[in-house]
């Protein structure tokens, strides 16, 4: 992670429990260091034991991992994040809509003939053989 992410990223973190005096050890890793070695194994693909000795130990890294994602704050963090990226470009900080369309099945076994159609630019089979989803979400 450059400076200048690690200067974005940095005020978006929680602040650990022992830096908001309510007790307990301080981490032995920094923060950079863990979210540079999960940044690493997303991108990579990489399993947790396979990670490289640059980083910290890989059940130290998961641990961290863990915790944040089992107390929610993966999601925090990520929507933190959106905010400020949304807010720089000049647009409202939540999104107002979604559109998903990426799911194919087969539909002999789940829709009756007479309902099925056929998306040609799917090329998942012959005439009636499959169907898209399609959910949009409207604005609040």
């Amino acid at each position: 992670m450059s400076d200048a992410e690690w200067a974005v990223v940095r005020p978006l973190l929680p602040v650990p429990g022992w830096l908001r005096g309510r007790g307990g050890q301080p981490e032995a890793y920094c923060h950079r260091a863990m979210l540079d070695a999960i940044r690493y194994l997303v991108d990579n693909g990489t399993k947790w034991r396979a990670m490289p000795a640059d980083f910290p130990p890989w059940d130290r890294v998961y641990a961290f991992f863990r915790r944040w994602r089992n107390h929610d704050l993966v999601r925090e963090f990520h929507d933190r994040l959106r905010r400020l990226v949304r807010e720089r470009a000049g647009r409202d900080s939540e999104p107002g809509a979604g559109v998903i369309d990426s799911q194919s099945v087969k539909a002999d076994a789940v829709v009756g003939s007479d309902s099925r159609g056929f998306d040609g630019g799917k090329l998942t089979g012959a005439s009636g053989t499959s169907w898209s989803t399609h959910l949009a979400c409207c604005p609040r």
